[in-house]
């Protein structure tokens, strides 16, 4: 693994655009950032490969005594969601998509930082962009991403029937780019698809609807479950027979709890970080992170020294970024249909990998 200061393509700007990727600059700020690539070997990309499927494995382990042991409490999760998560697991709901973050500097194992399993962000430019790049600046190589065609070839085999509705917030560039391409590769599977934004998701008494007062029957969201279940709406989802995508069963996996919970369960495991709702329980450097954060918000390191826990927050122990020249990088690891995928790596200035952290392209020989 090493990181490649580069000289960008001429025409970078034209070329993302023309691919719909109109969210390139943040705040006058690059988010693509070509400057720099890292390169990486066939045996490291398989040690990520590998690494992503046992740490899918572990987490499919951890849903099974949740659920079993009815462990809901300890991950925050409101009594009114444990049937919904229960039944989807027990029906085998299958699920789409999710990104492990991991930290990892090419040496030792890679190591989970936290589970993107619910709504994953930075799905298109993993996807779709770098390997533009790619094909346009390091021809020759291969790149770890074989994202596009694992989605197209789910979506063949989902066995949904009827229409895929697709639904994400107002407002939001990069969740609604994220939608838009997971619904175009279930568009590439031959499936019917239409996009509705969440407040346009109606009930009729009978069943969910959209705007024109068509039947949803089959809802893949961008929309975190910890806010759909608190919507007016939630009471019918269990009655309604939806199908929803990702699965409830994905709520035990969506908030960083799991982090604690997995390492109660597989304590020791080489791809797994010491993590505890009690910092008493880490030795050194931890992380604290909020249950429910997202991007990096309210993420704080603690160098050492004494700590009290926080409810709502659970800590877990430093793992080494990879880090150059003042850079972090943080690789994310893409599952689909719980196969890895391809990885797409996030650079910051500092240790904390925040919503507005570059995205730099990587390649292998």
């Amino acid at each position: 693994m090493q990181r490649q200061t580069i000289t960008p393509r001429s025409d970078w700007r034209e070329r993302v655009e023309a691919l719909g990727f109109d969210f390139h600059t943040i705040d006058g700020k690059p988010y693509w950032d070509e400057t720099a690539c890292y390169r990486f070997s066939a045996a490291e990309i398989d040690q990520i490969d590998d690494a992503t499927a046992e740490m899918e494995r572990l987490c499919f382990g951890a849903v099974e005594r949740v659920i079993e042991e009815e462990l809901y409490d300890r991950l925050g999760i409101p009594e009114q969601a444990w049937p919904l998560i229960t039944e989807s697991w027990r029906r085998g709901d299958r699920n789409i998509v999710g990104r492990f973050d991991i930290a990892w500097n090419g040496t030792g194992d890679p190591k989970l930082l936290e589970y993107n399993a619910d709504t994953p962000t930075a799905l298109f430019e993993a996807s779709v962009v770098q390997w533009d790049w790619l094909e346009s600046a390091r021809r020759g190589a291969d790149q770890f991403n074989s994202i596009h065609e694992k989605l197209t070839e789910t979506w063949q085999r989902y066995g949904i029937e009827g229409r895929v509705h697709f639904t994400c917030v107002r407002d939001h560039a990069e969740d609604y780019a994220t939608t838009t391409y997971l619904r175009d590769t279930c568009l590439q599977a031959g499936h019917d698809t239409a996009f509705l934004y969440i407040d346009e998701v109606g009930w009729n008494g009978l069943g969910f609807v959209d705007g024109d007062d068509a039947p949803v029957t089959t809802l893949f969201k961008l929309y975190p479950w910890e806010w759909l279940i608190n919507e007016t709406f939630a009471e019918h989802i269990g009655p309604s027979r939806i199908r929803m995508i990702e699965p409830a069963w994905k709520m035990i996996l969506s908030n960083k709890a799991i982090l604690a919970l997995l390492w109660e369960t597989f304590e020791g495991h080489r791809n797994l970080m010491p993590a505890s709702f009690d910092p008493a329980d880490i030795d050194g450097g931890c992380v604290e992170k909020p249950v429910f954060g997202r991007e990096g918000q309210g993420v704080k390191i603690h160098a050492g020294g004494t700590r009290q826990a926080s409810p709502g927050m659970v800590y877990q122990a430093l793992a080494p970024l990879y880090h150059i020249g003042g850079r972090h990088a943080v690789i994310g690891s893409w599952v689909i249909a719980s196969q890895p995928a391809g990885i797409g790596i996030r650079e910051d200035d500092g240790p904390i990998t925040v919503n507005t952290s570059r995205f730099v392209p990587h390649f292998f020989e």
